[in-house]
């Protein structure tokens, strides 16, 4: 008879439904599972503007110390969160199957004012990334900060009457509040690993690598992975203003990415198209192109300040 696996999690409830979901797909496999339920510094200050908190960890940290000390023996993640850089003896051993990658506004007032050039709406977001490409596209625009998880900021949006707050499609799909999405934001390219869950284990712990590989989906993997190596090789954290996303199409793996100046100013974008079988690397390429395009610069900026 299989030993109880403790799935460590952050106890919001988009990050329940992702440990859930993990937690429900292991009993299908006759596994008994058991929820931990971890604060992280990201949901225990929730005034402090993320890209103040240094980004990386912010959300995962307690976890990774929780795996490390052996409190559980599974941690679930948005992968998004996961700094590209893990020095620590921990590995992701699962990437499960991406949920829409997409960008969302929540406009409880109506889209009407996305029409007037000369309208001074008020943008609620705490994200560098949708800063820079909502005011590159919409630059008499005025960026708020707002924090806390999904039902905290869909209150706070209607609340404070602004015209609207950016949310990742993800998570409101994910927790059945998909009706709150007044536009998806095509235009917009997402966070890197935006929409997919990652599964995080002990690298020594050969009987949960073995356990949680099954929960890996090849496609999801393929495409975060070349996002992530581009993020990383960029040197830019979760709170740099770069997006990128990959996606296949006829055995063609397209992989498109921006990295902008903060206040939307000055944007850099590439798209590169190789065969799935070749994409190895070209993460890396696309990002040595960005930075050579001027990038470089940009995230120079992004270190000092």
């Amino acid at each position: 008879m299989s030993s109880l696996i403790k799935i460590g999690t952050r106890d919001s409830e988009l990050a329940t439904w992702q440990a859930e979901k993990v937690s429900t797909l292991l009993q299908e496999e006759g596994h008994k599972t058991e929820l931990v339920f971890v604060k992280s510094e990201g949901d225990l200050d929730l005034t402090t503007p993320l890209t103040e908190m240094g980004g990386k960890g912010v959300f995962t940290k307690a976890l990774d110390d929780a795996l490390l000390e052996k409190r559980i023996d599974v941690a679930v993640h948005s992968y998004k969160d996961l700094p590209t850089e893990n020095p620590l003896p921990l590995i992701v051993s699962a990437v499960m199957e991406r949920e829409d990658p997409r960008d969302s506004l929540v406009s409880p007032k109506g889209l009407d004012f996305l029409d007037d050039d000369q309208f001074k709406a008020v943008i609620a977001t705490s994200s560098n990334r949708l800063k820079a490409q909502w005011l590159h596209r919409y630059p008499n625009h005025e960026i708020t900060n707002i924090r806390g998880n999904v039902n905290t900021r869909l209150r706070k949006v209607k609340e404070n009457g602004w015209e609207g707050a950016i949310f990742a499609a993800a998570g409101l799909l994910r927790i059945g509040l998909n009706h709150h999405i007044s536009e998806y934001l095509d235009w917009m390219v997402p966070a890197p690993a935006q929409g997919a869950m990652a599964v995080m284990v002990r690298d020594n712990d050969a009987r949960m690598i073995d356990i949680t590989s099954r929960l890996n989906d090849e496609e999801s993997a393929l495409c975060t992975g070349i996002e992530r190596e581009l993020l990383n090789e960029m040197e830019a954290g979760c709170s740099a203003p770069v997006g990128a996303f990959a996606w296949i199409e006829d055995d063609q793996l397209i992989l498109h990415a921006v990295a902008l100046k903060t206040d939307g100013s000055l944007q850099y974008d590439i798209e590169l198209q190789v065969p799935v079988d070749e994409a190895k690397g070209i993460g890396r390429e696309a990002a040595r192109k960005l930075l050579d395009q001027g990038a470089d610069k940009l995230m120079e900026e992004m270190k000092k300040q």
